[in-house]
C-alpha cells in the first residue's frame, strides 16, 4: 500500500491547483453529492454502500461492479486518487473503506481526506454542485490478495495463536446489544448478535482524536493503545467489524502508526453472523 494514505485539505488543493492527474471521489449518498461538493470531485457512493461476502462469485462480482464504475468515472491506472466523506467518523469509514478497496483492487496510488468534506468547506475551499463531465477510462482489477482476510482464514485463526483477531465494532455489538449498526426499531439487521470466538476488542473511535474535527491520533497514541491490548507492530492482524468499513479506517490508522501485517476481514460480521455453522462468543450478560 502506498504510505502516503492521509492528506491534508491542503495538499489536495495544491494538487488540484497544480493540474496534478488526480481524481477526487465523493463517497457521500448521491443527493448530497448532488446538494454540494469538492470541485471536479465524482461520486461513488457504493465505495461505503456495497456489501459483499468473501465467497468466490461474490468477490468476482464486486470485481466486475467496481470495474464499470471506476470505469464510468474515468480513473485512470496509476492516477492520483483521493477520497473523502463528510467526516473520518460519519459514515463509519466509508473514505477509508474506499482507500482500502481501490488497494485491494490493485489501485495503490490512493489516500483518503484528512477531515473530510466538513473541514473542507471550513476552510472555504471550492465546492459546487455542478455535474462533473469525465472521459471514461478502462479500470482493470488486479486483486491484492495479501490484505484481505477470507472465511476460512478467520475461522482458522481462532485456533491460531500466531495471528491477532480485532474486532473494533462500536460497544454496543461487542457487547452483544445489537447485531449492526444499522438496527432499527428495535429489530436486529443482521441474523446473529456476537463477536468472533478469542477475538480483541479495540473500539474504532478510540483511534480518533476528536478535539477538533476528527482524524487519527498520533502514531505513538496508536501504538500504545494496541499495547493495552497485548498487540504489537509484529502481529499478524486481521480487523474485522461489519461490513469492512470501520476495519478499514483502524487498518489505516494502524498501517500509518507503523503496524505491517494487516488484513481486513470484508465480509465482517454480515457474512459471519449470516453462517449458522460460524462459532460465535457472547458477552457474558447475554450468557447468562
Amino acid at each position: 500500500m502506498n504510505q502516503d494514505i492521509l492528506l491534508s485539505a491542503e495538499s489536495v488543493k495544491e494538487l488540484l491547483e497544480k493540474g496534478d492527474d488526480v481524481l477526487v471521489i465523493d463517497v457521500r449518498d448521491a443527493a448530497d453529492y448532488e446538494k454540494e461538493h469538492i470541485s471536479g470531485a465524482v461520486s461513488v457512493p457504493d465505495f461505503f454502500y456495497h456489501l459483499t461476502t468473501t465467497a468466490t462469485d461474490q468477490l468476482e462480482s464486486t470485481y466486475a461492479k467496481f470495474e464499470e464504475m471506476l470505469s464510468a468515472v474515468g480513473l485512470k491506472p496509476g492516477q492520483k486518487a483521493v477520497l473523502y466523506e463528510d467526516g473520518l467518523t460519519t459514515r463509519f469509514g466509508g473514505s477509508c473503506r474506499g482507500w482500502w478497496i481501490l488497494n485491494y483492487l490493485g489501485h495503490t496510488n490512493a489516500a483518503i481526506l484528512d477531515k473530510g468534506f466538513s473541514h473542507w468547506k471550513s476552510l472555504a475551499f471550492p465546492v459546487d454542485s455542478e455535474a462533473v463531465t469525465v472521459t471514461p477510462s478502462s479500470f482493470k482489477v488486479a486483486v491484492n490478495t495479501d490484505i484481505i482476510a477470507m472465511k476460512d482464514e478467520v475461522l482458522a485463526a481462532i485456533d491460531d495463536p500466531n495471528v491477532v483477531l480485532l474486532d473494533n465494532r462500536d460497544a454496543r455489538e461487542w457487547y452483544c446489544e445489537g447485531s449492526s449498526p444499522y438496527d432499527a426499531d428495535g429489530k436486529d439487521f443482521s441474523p446473529r448478535r456476537g463477536r468472533i470466538p478469542g477475538a480483541k476488542w479495540v473500539e474504532w473511535y478510540s483511534l480518533m482524536d476528536s478535539s477538533d474535527t476528527p482524524t487519527f491520533k498520533s502514531a505513538e497514541e496508536i501504538t500504545s493503545i494496541l499495547a493495552e491490548q497485548g498487540i504489537t507492530k509484529d502481529d499478524d492482524i486481521i480487523i474485522y467489524c461489519f461490513k469492512g468499513s470501520r476495519a478499514s479506517n483502524t487498518l489505516a490508522a494502524l498501517k500509518m502508526a507503523g503496524f505491517t501485517k494487516l488484513r481486513n476481514y470484508l465480509g465482517s460480521w454480515y457474512e459471519w453472523s449470516a453462517d449458522e455453522s460460524l462459532p460465535i462468543e457472547l458477552a457474558k450478560a447475554e450468557v447468562a
